[in-house]
């Protein structure tokens, strides 16, 4: 059972290691956009565009590497969340919650920030549509309810600032699975702590009655050796 747990474990560990060595590789991209005080470049903007559009024109078998590891960490929390205990429940239990949010972030925002950046439209088409609607709405009188409201567009530079900014959260998310498989190790290696010594003083305990009742005998047979020489004299 310890041995399935920790192989469980090794499954969910090394893709969340993984995929956090793969969000530190984009950091050096990410960092200038985000946590420099310094004005960002026009350039800088241009090289990761550039490095974005090579990722996702990766060759298809890139990806499925990708979606199998993804699958493997799954694997693993599902291993040790089969006939869960009470740790399994606490620790395998937030890590799943986790793990979803982060593939969540990953479809919803990593991925379709790709799609946007290898297209290189940055929603002109979508912006140029609605406003081509509103301008048809106003001639025509109707009012902005009757049209709908036009869409938020994000620019080149707000679109790049979101995938940094889902990298990091992505990378919160997988850490914060990582601080979970460990607390559950610690917890798991101090129960079995306590547990080991508790049976150490209960042998302790039963040695000792059992060397208690095997002296007792000896001096009662003693006394009575004892008396019966006595009264022999």
């Amino acid at each position: 059972m310890a041995l399935s747990g920790s192989f469980a474990a090794f499954l969910i560990v090394c893709p969340t290691c993984f995929f956090l060595g793969i969000i530190f590789s984009l950091f050096p991209y990410d960092y200038p956009l985000l946590w420099s005080t310094a004005p960002t470049p026009p350039s800088h903007y241009d090289y990761l565009e550039a490095h974005l559009r090579f990722l996702h024109s990766s060759p298809p078998l890139i990806p499925r590497i990708l979606h199998i590891v993804i699958a493997v960490g799954l694997l693993g929390l599902m291993m040790k969340l089969y006939k869960p205990t009470e740790s399994n429940m606490l620790f395998d239990g937030a890590s799943l919650v986790l793990y979803m949010c982060g593939i969540t972030v990953y479809i919803a925002n990593i991925v379709k920030g790709l799609r946007i950046v290898t297209e290189g439209d940055y929603g002109a088409s979508a912006a140029a549509d609605a406003a081509a609607a509103a301008a048809a709405a106003a001639a025509s009188g109707e009012s902005e309810d009757d049209v709908g409201s036009v869409q938020q567009v994000l620019g080149r530079e707000d679109s790049m600032k979101v995938l940094a900014a889902s990298n990091t959260i992505l990378a919160l998310v997988l850490i914060g699975v990582l601080v979970l498989q460990a607390g559950q190790w610690y917890a798991d290696r101090k129960s079995q702590q306590e547990a080991e010594l508790i049976r150490k003083k209960e042998e302790e305990s039963a040695e000792k009655d059992r060397t208690d009742k095997d002296t007792s005998p000896k001096t009662a047979r003693q006394s009575s050796s004892s008396a019966a020489s006595k009264k022999k004299q």
